[in-house]
């Protein structure tokens, strides 16, 4: 059992990591811009779905955690197909729960990077 959660910790890295690339991070605006362009203009729901799944950090993560899931043969507390399930949903939600913390932290470094700037602008006016 301990084994299983650690490897849950441990595999929800890796999972939040695409994630967050592939939908928040400048090396892949491009694709992700024309997927939001067609996941707004695409004349049929599914096509407008598809690809929807490629600019949302929560949707996208279902799939990294599906195939995380295929590669490892990982499953969570029981051996057959409810196993893989409950460990799917599990992988997401730690996994999500690592982007939500990151994103967090970003917007603090964010807001400390802005306060700096002001208090140095603030210096450089009275000095």
């Amino acid at each position: 059992m301990l084994e299983e959660l650690i490897w849950l910790v441990v595999l929800a890295l890796p999972v939040a990591c695409v994630s967050w690339t592939v939908t928040r991070e400048e090396v892949l605006r491009e694709p992700r811009e024309w997927c939001a362009h067609r996941s707004r203009d695409c004349p049929h729901w599914w096509q407008r779905k598809l690809a929807y799944v490629f600019t949302c950090e929560y949707c996208f993560s279902h799939y990294v955690a599906a195939g995380a899931i295929a590669l490892t043969d990982y499953h969570l507390l029981l051996s057959d197909w409810r196993g893989y399930l409950i460990a799917w949903f599990a992988l997401v939600a730690v996994a999500n729960v690592y982007m939500s913390a990151y994103s967090r932290l970003r917007v603090e470094i964010q807001k400390e990077k802005a306060e700096i700037r002001k208090a140095d602008a603030r210096a450089r006016q009275a000095g």
